[in-house]
């Protein structure tokens, strides 16, 4: 299946121009013209890429940016600068974007850098798909295996995708709101004790001595894995 762009463009002819010779590569594209129904477009279906204007109405392209990596460490994103916006280039870099283009720029361009972006993403994903760790924690995401110390733990999906959660976003603090979000999905309808419990039962399977070291609280926020 080929792979889904979403473009994130206030810009008609531009937004149109991407998304023809895009669809001409043999992409499926999606897209939005300001920063709420870029958003929107997030929440509804995860795309294999994000191409994002930094100068967009509404919600600019930096907060979407911010919140893409808050949800989804590995999601690659290529931001659309403006000619002379050195400090929204270096920012938007330091926030996770995984390359960057230039105003004015050529469709030839973006093309080879969305190519190359794709490259690498599907590169890191596969390595992922092998085996997470963090110090005597293995999980392999393939077949929901986890090990402590080569011990294998019997873990409940859930509990297994929570794991991976907070292997995948390491030294962040992440609030319950977050968690919720990332391993219920947004519709869930639930509170935000369901997590404690979780991260409760999570932390008796592997190990007091394991978690203590990688998986701490952060009173009146939620939870950081320190790996």
């Amino acid at each position: 299946m080929s792979e889904t762009i979403l473009i994130i463009e206030d810009d008609p002819s531009l937004l149109m121009g991407l998304t023809m010779n895009l669809r001409r590569e043999g992409y499926r594209v999606r897209t939005a013209n300001d920063g709420h129904r870029g958003l929107a477009e997030l929440e509804r279906e995860r795309p294999d890429l994000v191409v994002l204007d930094l100068n967009l109405p509404g919600v600019d392209g930096l907060e979407i940016l911010r919140r893409i990596r808050v949800d989804d460490a590995l999601l690659p994103v290529v931001v659309l600068t403006a000619l002379g916006s050195e400090q929204d280039k270096i920012r938007g870099l330091d926030l996770g974007a995984n390359d960057y283009v230039t105003k004015p720029f050529s469709i030839a361009e973006l093309q080879a850098r969305v190519r190359a972006t794709l490259r690498v993403a599907q590169a890191l994903q596969t390595e992922v798909v092998e085996v997470l760790r963090a110090g005597v924690i293995e999980l392999e995401p393939e077949t929901h295996v986890v090990r402590v110390e080569g011990r294998e733990v019997d873990l409940k999906p859930r509990e297994v995708e929570l794991l991976r959660f907070f292997l995948l976003r390491p030294e962040r603090v992440l609030s319950r709101e977050q968690i919720l979000a990332g391993v219920w999905g947004r519709d869930y309808v639930g509170t935000e004790r369901t997590v404690d419990n979780f991260v409760s039962s999570l932390r008796q399977k592997l190990g007091e001595e394991v978690t203590r070291r990688h998986l701490t609280t952060v009173w009146g926020v939620g939870y950081r894995f320190v790996p």
